[in-house]
């Protein structure tokens, strides 16, 4: 009997150890948007075991959060699902006792309008939206969303996975507003996107791996997020990235802790972390998006300050427009139109 009993509490030994709630914030993110050695620092100063999750697009991310009430702690959604959660009720509101670094977020990024409380999210990093490109295959680019149609760049034109932006760049091109509500309006930016894949210049449509095969150079164009375009440019010189003259989407992703949350607390100590200076200064150093943090800011001086893609000119920020949050009928509308051009041979 003993031996059994001593067995047991070997084999007992041997079985992982799993974390009680309070060592624990489960955590949904963008692939490739956070450096994995911040995370470890955090476990180890803290130590809260950090369960990472990833997604591709902000409409994937929202399908699991709703699918799945509970299990994730803190997600990193932009803008327009911001607004969509606190709409429907999917945020907790955020206890900024637990967060002092708040107080490095830079100004203009306060009282948003997908949450002009503030009550819900913290900013994560922001950016724009435009075309990263080879310059030794094209010397001196049109600045304008044209380029993304020009049919003398046949199979060259890597275009986004995703409704809103290639939706939204379409729009901008044709002298729309990304917001529209028009139909006419999103029939033409269907109808313009149809165009673009019959004409034979669309390579792919795809997110992640696109700044991968621009570094290789597997095409001279593509539909890029600035951070992306930056990480690109950072491995291949032969790259630079512009914001066409039409205008574009400027964006920011914030931090969210979804309603239901099992660890709050430890995911406002999170994003407490994330909002101290060297820990942002990290992140964007990694990431190569645009540091919302002005202490990080301060840490990265003229290398920051000087980067046109992380740092674009006011007169390119204030040509963009933000992108706001559509209802669940016209959502539809969209869904439909995106369909009809993925599924165009």
């Amino acid at each position: 009997m003993k031996k059994l009993i001593l067995m047991a509490m070997v084999f007992a030994l041997l079985l992982p150890v799993c974390a009680s709630a309070d060592e624990v914030v489960n955590v949904f993110n963008w692939e490739d948007y956070i450096d994995e050695s911040v995370l470890k620092m955090f476990e180890e100063e803290t130590g809260i075991h950090v369960n990472y999750m990833n997604f591709t697009t902000n409409e994937d991310m929202i399908v699991q959060i709703e699918a799945h009430p509970g299990e994730f702690d803190l997600c990193f959604p932009s803008d327009y699902i911001i607004e969509r959660m606190i709409a429907k009720g999917m945020a907790a509101e955020i206890n900024f006792d637990n967060i002092p670094n708040f107080d490095q977020v830079l100004p203009h990024l306060l009282n948003p309008d997908y949450d002009p409380t503030n009550q819900y999210s913290v900013p994560y990093m922001w950016g724009t939206v435009g075309i990263l490109y080879n310059k030794t295959m094209i010397a001196d680019p049109e600045r304008s969303w044209h380029i993304l149609w020009d049919e003398q760049y046949q199979n060259s034109v890597f275009m986004m996975d995703s409704i809103r932006d290639s939706i939204g760049v379409t729009l901008k091109y044709l002298g729309y507003s990304l917001n529209t509500r028009e139909v006419p309006e999103l029939m033409a930016a269907k109808n313009k996107l149809i165009e673009q894949k019959t004409s034979g210049v669309v390579k792919a449509y795809q997110v992640d791996e696109t700044k991968d095969k621009m570094v290789a150079g597997e095409a001279p164009l593509a539909l890029m997020w600035s951070g992306d375009a930056q990480y690109a440019i950072d491995l291949n010189d032969d790259l630079d990235y512009f914001v066409p003259q039409e205008g574009s989407n400027i964006w920011v992703d914030g931090m969210v802790i979804p309603a239901g949350a099992q660890n709050k607390e430890n995911a406002e100590k999170l994003i407490n972390f994330l909002c101290r200076p060297d820990i942002a200064q990290m992140n964007c150093d990694y990431i190569r998006y645009s540091s919302v943090n002005a202490g990080a800011i301060e840490l990265m001086g003229e290398d920051y300050t000087s980067n046109y893609v992380m740092n674009p000119a006011q007169e390119v920020i204030d040509n963009c427009e933000f992108f706001h949050d559509i209802d669940d009928s016209f959502r539809a509308v969209y869904e439909s139109l995106w369909m009809e051009v993925k599924n165009t041979k």
